[in-house]
């Protein structure tokens, strides 16, 4: 995201979440680390950097209340984010993305800064999904706006028509880990992987990569179904090569066009 940025003559600054970045990973930017809880600290650190877009990107595990710790002015910004705070993490991450609009901020999605990361509709690998796959694509779809409209999660793995799994709080890999568990004998699952329906697509936004391909292979899967134009894919050559390697095929589809 940051090389991203600083490519269209952008100035980078980055705030960190403490135990959930990796200072290797940001150590090349200006930046600062500030626990979850310090929102108050956060916004201040961002005006001072003169930031005026923002981003929010990267995987967070979501803290209890009392974990949060919040500092003055984060209780007055969660009193703003009221109920939400205590919903899903589709309405938490709106009611955040609201308040930091009222802050003066404007955010981005990240598809809007890695425009290259979004993949259009197609078949991404030499080979495709076979009728059965197609068919397993089409209930994993239907299993995603069911999810979405509970505000659950993005993904599922289903094999033979038969829903392996569904994620929720775990995440996507957690979730293939538990479906290789579970596989059936016979051709084997698809994951499929969309956006919520009616999600706020500048944050949480789905995204796929080389360590996703491997752990869809380790649950003995044949394919990867995603949302095209809707799903950022990370390092896309690192990604092509492990769908070769592993024989994973990529299909980037869309809920009206899918099989």
């Amino acid at each position: 995201m940051a090389r991203a940025a600083a490519a269209t003559g952008r100035p980078v600054f980055i705030v960190a979440l403490e135990g959930f970045a990796d200072p290797s990973v940001i150590g090349a930017y200006p930046h600062r680390i500030v626990r979850m809880g310090a929102a108050g600290r956060i916004v201040a650190l961002l005006r001072e950097a003169g930031c005026q877009d923002l981003v929010v990107v990267g995987p967070v595990r979501r803290p209890s209340m009392l974990d949060l710790r919040p500092d003055a002015e984060g209780v007055r910004l969660l009193a703003r984010i009221g109920r939400a705070a205590f919903g899903g993490d589709d309405g938490l991450l709106a009611a955040v993305l609201r308040v930091l609009g009222e802050e003066g901020f404007r955010v981005l999605g990240a598809h809007e800064v890695i425009t290259e990361a979004v993949v259009p509709k197609g078949l991404l690998t030499p080979t495709g999904p076979d009728a059965t796959a197609q068919a397993d694509i089409a209930r994993g779809l239907a299993v995603i706006r069911a999810l979405g409209a509970a505000d659950v999660g993005q993904a599922c793995v289903v094999q033979q028509g038969i829903v392996l799994a569904v994620e929720a709080i775990e995440g996507t890999d957690a979730m293939l880990a538990r479906a290789g568990a579970l596989a059936r004998p016979g051709p084997g699952g698809v994951l499929v992987k969309f956006a919520k329906p009616g999600q706020d697509r500048r944050a949480d936004l789905p995204a796929i990569g080389p360590d996703t391909v491997r752990a869809a292979s380790r649950a003995g899967l044949r394919g990867i179904a995603f949302e095209a134009g809707g799903t950022l894919l990370a390092d896309a050559q690192a990604t092509a090569v492990a769908a070769r390697e592993t024989g994973i095929f990529l299909l980037a589809t869309t809920m009206e066009e899918s099989p």
